[in-house]
């Protein structure tokens, strides 16, 4: 691949997308990874009770798409969490999201209040990778 040749993923078996978009996009070895919803593949639309078990659907629909191409959560540089309810669901949500990265070894990360997500999701979460050389 050419050092600014971008690459648009869409990983088999992947999550079902909401919207008109690529599960990834690289270039220059950076990969950004459009934020991930809390249902399945298997049941797209279908979100489960509260905010533990959206993280962890997030999570894991994440992970899917970081495999598809190749990496996985040690790539990961920077996060961005979108929560519809901040104040009940910011503590409950760390205690899940901690578990996936080492302490010492967490990327950089925003948190953001927002009003609505997709499917009436309480969760959303996208990442930036980079792609060793």
């Amino acid at each position: 691949m050419a050092e600014n040749e971008m690459l648009f993923h869409m990983v088999h078996g992947g999550p079902k997308p909401v919207a008109p978009f690529s599960h990834a996009v690289e270039c220059g070895g950076w990969v950004f990874l459009t934020g991930q919803m809390p249902d399945r593949p298997a049941a797209p639309g279908v979100l489960p009770d509260g905010i533990a078990a959206q993280t962890h659907n997030v999570m894991a629909n994440l992970k899917t798409v970081l495999a598809g191409i190749g990496l996985g959560l040690q790539h990961v540089t920077m996060v961005r969490i979108y929560l519809t309810h901040f104040d009940s669901d910011y503590a409950p949500m760390n205690v899940v999201y901690r578990d996936y990265f080492p302490e010492g070894r967490r990327p950089a990360r925003t948190c953001v209040g927002t009003t609505g997500l997709a499917y009436g999701a309480r969760i959303e979460i996208d990442m930036v990778a980079h792609r060793p050389a």
